[in-house]
């Protein structure tokens, strides 16, 4: 189960990380989205497309995020040494005489 969240949450990071660089940055950077889309959608609908894209799949990679988390939990119980009854002491070992030669 943890194995198909994680999976899951590492197709959302790529795809959020690929949404954000196609944005239009107001510094200049990579300003991928600027243009149409092909005569598709206008520039600001594009904009307002991309700005949900990243909502939602901000989303989704936080609530794969607290699910991770949620799996990851210890299922053993939490054990201390001050909870373990200590053993009891072995007989000591009874010296052997020396031989005589």
């Amino acid at each position: 189960m943890a194995t198909v969240v994680l999976v899951i949450h590492v197709m959302i990071a790529i795809a959020l990380v690929g949404v954000v660089l196609l944005q239009r940055s107001e510094g200049g950077g990579l300003g991928l989205g600027t243009g149409t889309m092909g005569g598709l959608m206008t520039t600001r609908g594009t904009a307002n497309l991309l700005t949900r894209t990243t909502a939602i799949l901000a989303a989704c990679f936080m609530a794969t995020s607290i699910i991770l988390a949620i799996l990851s939990g210890n299922t053993g119980k939490p054990t201390s040494i001050l909870d373990v009854p200590p053993a009891a002491p072995s007989a000591p070992a009874v010296p052997t005489p020396p031989v005589a030669q």
